[in-house]
């Protein structure tokens, strides 16, 4: 049996779990979680995960035998908790599938998540197409990378903002011209919207081309441009990505449904998470 544990039980770890019912249904799979409260999610229901509880320490003897006895850790809990408890389960030696990919874009969380024993695992959340924007990468075939995200307003509001940001933001109806909210690296992006970007790093990642992972990530996290959007007549999250170079010019374009868990979460990202871990798990050795 293969024991996995998540580090958060929201919106994506939820949906998660409904994926993965045909190898927790058959035995082979045993699904536990992490949370800081119990209760909260008990009460909305565990669907079959053993739930415990951190307050988010790193310290203790509880977390540490729970990273010990885990073949898989998966991170499912934002670029926080994945900052705070990452870099000990990859230290402690095991394999750590990452989804707030974001977490990467701070060099001393990306200097030892990525230093081992343990294994670091990528899932590309949202977007797509990293095979091809990876192969043409590590040929040096890429000169210029770009994503431009498009969300609802509302989904964009953050605490940092003044109250008149906040308010302009809000004000936005169907028809009213989209607005830009932010234009730049994917470093700064995921400080100021780090539930927004994790594909921007991510995007970064698999195009970072060969060499030492940590630098090729920093010149890759430079080259790579950002363009967040506030659109009022947004149905779906989309994603435009644009890259070019010597191996030629490439447009891909990416629209996500909402995850039934929660709208302002993407669905892939669950979707996409639980094609890593079964790839994962397959080459395991657990």
């Amino acid at each position: 049996m293969t024991r996995i544990l998540l580090l958060g039980f929201g919106a994506i770890g939820r949906q998660l779990t409904g994926l993965l019912q045909p190898e927790v249904s058959s035995g082979r799979w045993a699904l536990q979680a992490v949370v800081r409260d119990v209760e909260a999610h008990e009460a909305r229901g565990s669907l079959g995960v053993e739930l415990h509880s951190n307050d988010g320490s790193h310290s203790n003897d509880g977390w540490r035998e729970l990273v010990d006895r885990a073949d898989l850790v998966v991170e499912c809990a934002g670029v926080s908790a994945a900052r705070d408890l990452g870099p000990g389960v990859v230290a402690a030696g095991r394999d750590l599938v990452l989804t707030s990919v974001g977490a990467l874009a701070y060099p001393d969380t990306r200097a030892k998540l990525l230093q081992g024993p343990g294994r670091l695992h990528i899932t590309p959340g949202a977007i797509g197409g990293f095979d091809l924007l990876g192969a043409a990468a590590e040929a040096d075939g890429l000169a210029a990378v770009r994503i431009r995200t498009r969300k609802l307003a509302g989904s964009l509001v953050q605490p940092w903002m003044s109250a008149e940001e906040a308010a302009d933001l809000r004000a936005l109806r169907p028809g009213d011209e989209p607005k830009v909210v932010f234009s730049g690296g994917p470093a700064d992006a995921i400080k100021k919207f780090p539930g927004n970007v994790n594909v921007a790093v991510a995007l970064a990642w698999a195009t970072r081309g060969t060499g030492d992972s940590a630098t090729a990530l920093e010149r890759s996290l430079q080259r790579v441009q950002v363009e967040l959007v506030a659109d009022p007549d947004a149905e779906l999250s989309s994603h435009d990505i644009e890259a070019s170079g010597p191996a030629g010019r490439f447009r891909m374009r990416f629209e996500s449904a909402p995850s039934p868990e929660n709208p302002r979460t993407s669905g892939l990202t669950a979707i996409s998470l639980a094609h890593t871990l079964r790839r994962v798990a397959k080459s395991a050795p657990v």
